[in-house]
């Protein structure tokens, strides 16, 4: 069966009663209204903060593909506990949540970590991570019957985003399996309520715009900030692979949104990629 990995921020980031947990969540998902998408959902940007002050925005994301059927998730979240080179996958077991285990796909697992690129398996990256974990109960309200492939990224270069979501749909493609990959990321850090919005609208409009290299070089520049610039990039190119063409912001808000404190804030967006249903992947 493998390693299932218990939860670590259960209690802290998010209710570790089930009951309370899945009620909180179906509240999140009942307020977060959007309108109806008539194209296929192959990714999504949502954050990794605290349910009290991120859950509202992440549940925008989660509702866009609710009652859809995905035969594995791929979760793409940054290292914030360790540094390394690549990413690291785990590979076989589970990941825990008040709510239940879900089981990792170790077929699509094997198959990446055997192109031997720049995915590596790594249990112990995963133990105190957090920015993966709290997305895992959202899909287990929203979905049934999936897997997940785990990864966080340590080194988050352009360079690795590239080959990251070229080895992941190599490893897709020989499955054969209907994916769903999200990307796990928060926004600016501790500016300014003003300060922050303006940062964050670079990286919104760019969302919106589906412009990969523009957000990459604003990245660079410095001109907008996130903790998971390498899961978002990365969740760009995947899902322009699986044939997206089109992307949609569904709800910003930063933590002075929720607390009122607005000296130092933290930013969140919730961020889907579409494709029409009679959009072949790229080959």
């Amino acid at each position: 069966m493998g390693y299932i990995r218990e939860p670590f921020v259960s209690g802290t980031f998010y209710p570790d009663n089930p009951k309370t947990l899945k009620k909180n969540i179906e509240v999140y998902l009942k307020n977060a209204s959007i309108d109806s998408l008539d194209k296929e959902i192959v990714g999504l940007i949502a954050p990794h903060a605290g349910y009290m002050y991120s859950g509202q925005v992440a549940a925008y994301g989660y509702k866009a593909i609710m009652g859809a059927h995905y035969d594995t998730v791929i979760i793409i979240a940054p290292s914030h506990r360790s540094h390394f080179e690549g990413t690291a996958v785990f590979e076989k077991g589970g990941y825990r949540t008040p709510l239940g285990v879900v089981h990792i796909d170790e077929e699509l697992a094997s198959e990446i970590i055997n192109l031997k690129t720049v995915v590596w398996p790594n249990i112990d990256v995963h133990k105190g991570e957090h920015s993966l974990e709290v997305q895992v109960p959202f899909l287990q309200a929203v979905l049934k019957d999936f897997t997940i492939l785990p990864l966080i990224m340590g080194s988050q270069d352009p360079a690795l985003c590239e080959v990251l979501a070229d080895s992941i749909f190599r490893s897709i493609k020989k499955t054969n399996k209907k994916v769903l990959v999200v990307g796990s990321t928060d926004l600016s850090h501790y500016y300014p309520y003003a300060e922050a919005v303006e940062l964050d609208t670079v990286v919104r409009q760019r969302l919106d715009a589906y412009d990969i290299q523009g957000l990459q070089d604003d990245f660079r520049k410095g001109t907008c900030e996130a903790c998971g610039t390498g899961p978002i990039v990365s969740t760009m190119l995947l899902s322009q692979k699986l044939g997206a063409t089109q992307s949609k912001v569904l709800k910003y808000a930063n933590s002075g949104d929720v607390s009122g404190d607005r000296s130092g804030v933290v930013g969140y967006i919730s961020c889907v990629f579409m494709r029409s249903n009679l959009t072949k992947t790229v080959k």
